[in-house]
């Protein structure tokens, strides 16, 4: 019996790789995330530096940039309403990408110190919107096929996220390095606009007839009430918690392993490097799981893992100790980053790109908060106990989504 689920399993997998391999919108979907995750994460970590190098603003000044994501949500609540109105998510979509490029490509040329944080208030903060919007699309084209390997296809679609995350900040670096920062967010940009290129001119499978066609009209969606969404919001808010600890990770672990611990840089770099991919080798590993015991029981231990890594990096002082950290924080985001978008779409199957884009700019309001706990708590308590504070987080979370998953709104 159990050699027959685990074959199961395992054969669940290859037949989702195939599904997005021969569906040009999956396949377009997979690639055009792939150029975002690239494009984002060569940008990320230069902002500071450009801010600093070539608009001479105090590192003060510079870190208030990462507050202007802040309005993310708030766009990304607006595309996904308009997408769930309409249906047309690859017009939106494609809307979003040319804000990236105008956006990305407005940065390169800021000679005010003004400018940076206008367009990432304004216009960048509309350009996070496209991902959302192709999660929608990919979720109406799943429901209309009825897919039996969707979960499978939804994951490996993500995984492409992650990938290029892992390549983006090397590359940006590189870049930037050899032609300047100005010359990478130029780079940036054309990554962001380059999405639309796999996705062609096609549409998809709306999730609303188009009231335009010659079929029996029907009504547009209307907008979800704030009760519909309070489960969309609980697990939004948690998963908030849950990300909290990266902004301080980021920020301070490299710090504390180079000037406290004194670790080679050799070895630092590959304390950073190893939870990306362990991410990348668990994210199919949890769809398999996640049939078995639900999606988000196992979000449950993922959450857990994620006090375990922050404790290593508080309490254990060894590189073991970090080592054993990220392992276990590569295990949080292969849970979260192959589930989250699924269950985050099921809370709300009225309003799915709604629901996809909160729960995708939900990252900037966590990216906030945990920079604000990072400065106030290395303040207070200094290196390595800060990273105290995104451990309580995370217990927080393990029990609010333990609590969700023993109630009716728990996703299997």
């Amino acid at each position: 019996m159990s050699r027959a689920l685990a074959a199961d399993g395992v054969a669940a997998t290859p037949s989702a790789v195939r599904a997005v391999w021969n569906s040009p919108l999956y396949r377009g979907a997979t690639l055009a995330l792939f150029l975002s995750g690239l494009g984002a994460s060569a940008a990320a970590p230069q902002i500071t530096l450009f801010l600093v190098d070539e608009l001479h603003v105090s590192l003060t000044t510079a870190g208030l940039y990462y507050l202007t994501s802040i309005t993310a949500p708030v766009a990304g609540y607006l595309i996904g309403a308009r997408s769930d109105r309409t249906g047309r998510r690859l017009g939106l979509f494609r809307l979003c990408a040319l804000m990236g490029f105008l956006g990305w490509s407005a940065m390169a040329l800021s000679d005010q110190v003004w400018m940076p944080f206008a367009i990432g208030t304004v216009v960048l903060a509309f350009s996070g919107a496209a991902g959302s919007q192709l999660f929608a699309a990919v979720h109406d084209d799943l429901q209309a096929t009825a897919s039996p390997v969707g979960d499978g296809i939804v994951s490996i679609v993500r995984m492409a996220l992650t990938a290029g995350w892992i390549v983006g900040p090397v590359a940006g670096a590189l870049l930037a390095a050899a032609a300047g920062p100005r010359a990478m967010f130029v780079a940036t940009g054309l990554c962001t606009l380059a999405q639309i290129v796999p996705m062609g001119m096609r549409s998809t499978r709306s999730a609303r007839p188009d009231t335009t066609s010659t079929a029996t009209p029907q009504p547009p969606a209307e907008r979800p009430g704030t009760r519909a969404m309070l489960p969309l919001l609980a697990f939004t808010g948690l998963y908030v918690l849950v990300y909290a600890g990266e902004p301080i990770k980021y920020g301070y672990l490299t710090l504390y392993m180079h000037n406290d611990m004194h670790l080679p840089t050799a070895v630092s770099g590959a304390v950073i490097g190893i939870q990306p991919f362990v991410e990348l080798i668990l994210m199919p590993v949890a769809v398999i799981v996640a049939r078995r015991i639900g999606m988000m029981r196992l979000m449950v231990f993922a959450a857990a893992f994620g006090v375990g890594a922050n404790l290593c990096f508080a309490l254990t002082g060894s590189a073991v100790g970090m080592f054993a950290g990220q392992i276990l924080m590569g295990g949080v985001w292969g849970v979260f980053a192959a589930l989250g978008i699924i269950v985050a779409q099921r809370l709300l199957p009225e309003a799915v790109a709604t629901a996809s884009a909160i729960f995708m700019s939900s990252t900037a309001i966590a990216s906030a908060l945990g920079g604000l706990t990072g400065s106030l708590g290395v303040g207070l308590f200094g290196l390595p106990l800060v990273f105290l504070a995104p451990a309580l987080y995370g217990l927080v979370a393990t029990v609010g989504i333990a609590v969700m998953a023993r109630s009716r709104h728990a996703v299997g």
